[in-house]
This record gives C-alpha cells, structure tokens and sequence, in this order.
C-alpha cells in the first residue's frame, strides 16, 4: 500500500520535525505528504511504544488518535501472557496492537472494527507480522457478537472519548457501553477481558461489572496505563493484581480486599534507616495494610502510604530511599538542615502544604539528588524527611 519510493522517503525524513516537514510539502511534489507524515509520525511514536512494529518498514499506521490509544509493546505482551486457547474475539480492533500480541496465544483469532480504514490497515499490517489465523471483520461489537460462536477469550477495548473528542472515563461513557451486553458477554465468551481507564474508580467498576475474578493494574515504568478487567464465573473475592513493568524485571502483588481490610497493622512514629514509596499499581489499588504485612515493614501514619525499616528491603515493589535526615517546619530546623541544599525533588504525602508552598517556603528548586518527602508521622508531627534514592549495590564476586 506504500510506494517504495514513499517508503524511501520515510526512512530519510524518519527523525525530521514533522512541522517543518509539512511547511516543506512543496519542495517534494511527487511524495504523498499527508501519508508521509502519518507513516513519520507513526514510525517515531513506535520506535518506543511498538519495537516490534517498528523494525518492519512496512507496517501501515493509522491516524494520530489510534496511535495514542493503542496499547504499548509490554502492555499488550502481558495480557497476552494470561491467556490461551482455541478461539479469540477482540471486539474492538482499533490499531490491533493488542489483537496482534493476543493473537499468537490462540488457534483462530478474530478481529472486529467498525472503522474501515482501520480494518483495510490491519488486514495489511497482520500479513506484515506474520499473523495466519487470523479473521478480520469490519463492522460493530455488538452487531458481530449477536451472532458470533462462542469463544475461550472475548477481548474489548471501549474508545474512551464522547462524540466531541473529549476523554471520558466511567464505563457508561465509553463506546461501546459493555454494560447494555454484559450478559451477551457471559454468553459468548468463557473468558472476557476488559480494558479500561486507569483513572476509573475501581470499587464502582466492581459494583457496575458481574463476575470479575480479577483485577489486573497495569504499570509501565511506575506509570498506571491500564485497568484489566477479567470476567469468568467464580466463587471466590475478586483478586488484584499490582503490576508494574521495568525494563529488565516485572513486579506483581497480588491480594484480595478481604485480606486488606482485615489486616491488623500498628503505626509507629520512628523513622528507621530506609524510606519506600510504594509503585502507582500499588497505589491505586490501595493495598497499604497489605504491603506493611508482605514486607513486614511499619506504615509511618493510617493516611500517609510510606514505609520505613533500618534493614534494606531489597526486592520493595516501589521507590527505595536511604533517609539522611529528619526535619521538623521549625524555621531553625528547616535552616539548619536545608542551609547546604540548593535543589531538591519533594513530593508530598498527607501534608498540609502543597510542594509550590514548600518550595517557596524553602528556596529550593527542582531537581538534583536530594528526594524530600513533607509528611506526617503516627503521633501527628509534620516532618521533612530528607533522603538520597536507595541504589542497590552490584554484586560482586572474588
């Protein structure tokens, strides 16, 4: 679908500012520019995102909006990692980097999109990648699961923005609404996995969604990117899975609400050696009592969701900070033991100033390798906790 002249045009202009590129459309009257600039742009977010789309020159990309929509490389290689059978069904195709990754775990794979362009671009882009099972159809979810067979895994992925572009989050204003076909979702599918806004309210999804065994929050590189909603008949409370995905390692804590909210856990007004924050999968799924226990750690205060020991947890889902100093708001003290710090990131954990406030109070600016945490500790004091970031030591071997 691309001319190997175009083809050639992009891998030239592949690094180029697609602005300035633009400007200069007339300097190349026999290059489709419009395309051209999808293909740079496409192939600059995917040298990132996508790796293994990106190193197959030939791979068509969509507009800029499916490109942020989809999912990245290791996001859509974990879901795949929980699944596997005979038959699959993504009813919302999009882009089709997940489908492409899900794909691979299954005999046949369909994908379903109601947007034609996009059907006619991954129709091309599956033969790329090498992809023979696979079916594509082009119309809607619901049109196509009303008389689809049944399947081991039925995947969907709503467009989370309204009809004027605007990002949305609840369930109710995603495209398609899933829960007006729910239970042709229970039907259909031994196995439905549901992908949602990472900014959506996990309590109300499970009081809104039936049967959900688990909860799967996704991170990448301590960033939340996506909520994974898995629907299959169970008996028992649903699980969370706290995911966060690295570089060269994976971390996941699972649990269930029951184990938190029964969790006994004293708080101690003591700050030891070590300071951890824990990751933003963690975070929001809210498995603070948990945690404490898992690690055998002590919570410095109910609200404040740090932890600290005088032994190294090694392996802590999160940030890891070795604490120099403990600074009260006392004017004095904040002189003594800021006097020698010009710059500092601060972040701040149930505290009643905010970080622009602290900053103004203090004359720091940002950045550098000084982390300052203004919290509040189990007896109710206001404390900076000055810290350097735990860096774990190679090891090594005579």
């Amino acid at each position: 679908m691309i001319s190997a002249t175009l083809n050639e045009f992009v891998k030239e202009h592949e690094n180029d500012d697609i602005h300035v590129l633009a400007l200069r459309a007339i300097q190349y009257p026999e290059i489709d520019m419009q395309l051209a600039i999808r293909q740079i742009t496409g192939r600059q977010i995917a040298k990132e995102k996508i790796p293994g789309w990106y190193i197959n020159e030939n791979i068509l990309y969509p507009k800029h909006l499916s490109l942020e929509q989809s999912s990245s490389e290791k996001t859509a290689r974990y879901k795949a990692n929980l699944v596997d059978g005979d038959r699959m069904v993504d009813l919302t195709g999009g882009m089709g980097v997940d489908f492409s990754f899900l794909a691979t775990r299954f005999k046949q794979a369909v994908y379903v999109e109601q947007q034609t362009e996009l059907t006619e671009i991954a129709t091309h882009n599956f033969k790329e990648l090498g992809l023979a099972n696979v079916t594509v159809k082009n119309t809607d979810a619901l049109s196509y699961l009303q008389e689809a067979a049944p399947a081991d895994l039925i995947y969907i992925d709503p467009a989370r923005r309204d009809t004027t572009g605007r990002k949305t989050v609840s369930i109710e204003d995603c495209t398609p609404n899933i829960l007006e076909f729910e239970n042709l979702l229970d039907e259909k599918g031994k196995l439905t996995m549901i992908k949602l806004s990472p900014m959506l309210d996990i309590s109300l999804a499970l009081k809104s969604l039936s049967d959900i065994s688990d909860v799967h929050i996704v991170s990448h590189n301590n960033e939340c990117k996506e909520l994974l909603f898995i629907k299959r008949k169970t008996n028992g409370e649903t699980r969370y899975h706290c995911v966060n995905i690295q570089k060269e390692k994976t971390d996941i804590l699972s649990f269930t609400r029951e184990q938190e909210e029964k969790m006994a856990i004293g708080y101690k007004p003591q700050i030891g050696k070590y300071l951890y924050e824990p990751n933003a999968s963690i975070t929001k799924a809210g498995a603070y009592k948990y945690l404490s226990t898992y690690y055998n750690i002590d919570k410095i205060h109910p609200n404040s969701h740090l932890y600290t020991s005088n032994s190294l947890i090694s392996d802590f889902h999160g940030r890891s900070f070795i604490i120099e100093n403990v600074c009260s708001l006392n004017k004095k003290d904040v002189k003594q033991h800021l006097q020698n710090i010009k710059q500092a990131n601060i972040t701040t954990r149930n505290f009643p100033l905010s970080v622009q406030e602290l900053r103004k109070r203090t004359g720091l600016k940002e950045g550098g390798e000084i982390f300052i945490f203004a919290t509040t500790l189990a007896n109710e004091k206001k404390v900076l906790l000055i810290c350097k970031k735990q860096i774990n030591s190679p090891l090594i071997v005579f």
